[in-house]
């Protein structure tokens, strides 16, 4: 499953390979909860996102692959050391293995 990043007459499509995954990050509070604004120097990146594409597993010993255990869309937490930061056209997206992911946001 591919990522594709559209802007004006580009278009990018990234296609992860192994048990890699393309993820959008979610966007940073601007507010916190007792209703005080937060500039971009003091937002924390969250570890949350969408999953964007995903590979096609990781080769295991035999030569198969072994099956992804996430799939495109799913919400998703991540180690916030992972992954891998990615900008297309003015988009950012992290690639990062699925073993950086730590839970599925039902």
């Amino acid at each position: 499953m591919a990522a594709t990043a559209t802007k004006k007459k580009s278009k990018v499509t990234l296609q992860p390979l192994g048990d890699k995954v393309v993820v959008s990050r979610d966007e940073s509070q601007e507010v916190t909860g007792g209703g005080i604004y937060l500039p971009d120097s003091a937002k924390d990146k969250p570890s949350r996102g969408t999953i964007i594409a995903i590979g096609t597993g990781k080769l295991l010993d035999d030569g198969s692959r072994g099956e992804m255990q996430v799939k495109k869309g799913d919400r998703v937490l991540f180690t916030s050391y992972a992954p891998e930061t990615i900008s297309i056209d003015d988009e950012e997206f992290l690639l990062m293995s699925e073993s950086d992911i730590l839970a599925v946001i039902d």
